[in-house]
Formats: C-alpha cells, sequence, structure tokens
C-alpha cells in the first residue's frame, strides 16, 4: 500500500469518525450537508490573484481554526460553533480523502497532497 493510499484511507476515517461526533450530539444531518461545502467559497480569493486565492483557500482548508474554534465552542459550550467546527473539520477530511490540498501559489492545481 502507498503512503498516498495510506493517507487518504486515514482522512477518510477521520471523516466519518467526524460524521459519527457530529450525529451523536443529535446536529442536524440538513445542516451538515447543507454547509458541507461551505469553505470551499474561499476560491473566490483567486479572483484577485492566484497568490491571494492560494492564501486565502488555505486558510479555509487547515485545521488550525475549525480546530481552535472546537476547543472554545467547548470551553464556551457553544453548541452551534461546536457543530459548524465539526463540519469544517468533516470538509478538509473529506477534500484530502479524495487526494485535495493546500495550495501551492503557483497553479490551484498545485497542491501539497502531490508532494507524497
Amino acid at each position: 500500500m502507498t503512503i498516498r493510499r495510506m493517507i487518504r484511507i486515514e482522512n477518510a476515517l477521520f471523516f466519518g469518525f467526524t460524521f459519527f461526533v457530529y450525529h451523536q450530539f443529535g446536529f442536524s444531518l440538513l445542516q451538515f450537508f447543507l454547509l458541507l461545502l461551505a469553505p470551499d467559497l474561499s476560491i473566490i480569493g483567486y479572483l484577485r490573484s492566484k497568490q491571494f486565492g492560494a492564501l486565502i483557500y488555505n486558510i479555509g482548508h487547515t485545521f488550525i481554526l475549525p480546530v481552535l474554534l472546537l476547543l472554545l465552542s467547548l470551553y464556551m459550550k457553544w453548541d452551534v460553533l461546536f457543530s459548524l467546527s465539526l463540519i469544517w473539520c468533516a470538509h478538509i477530511f473529506m477534500d484530502r480523502s479524495v487526494g485535495y490540498g493546500l495550495k501551492y501559489p503557483t497553479s490551484f492545481k498545485s497542491t501539497h497532497s502531490q508532494r507524497y
């Protein structure tokens, strides 16, 4: 089994786990599926330039913000923020399970997942 395949399987499993946790908390499945692709709106940054687009896209596709918001939501007991953070993480896991990755400023199709 290749490293690329292991990483995709790993991300698919984490997508499933994130969905499971979301469902166990009784959050709306309609909300989950309606917002699952919302982080892809960050692609709009490419209208300005490749460099700006990659920056905005990567902000929307790294775990830094959703995990910080997830921790904040647990601390503050904000269910809405918790559910949105789970959806955001699920999106990233979903993307990486099919081979999408963080973008390099050279091209939209140039991603970190191509490097392993």
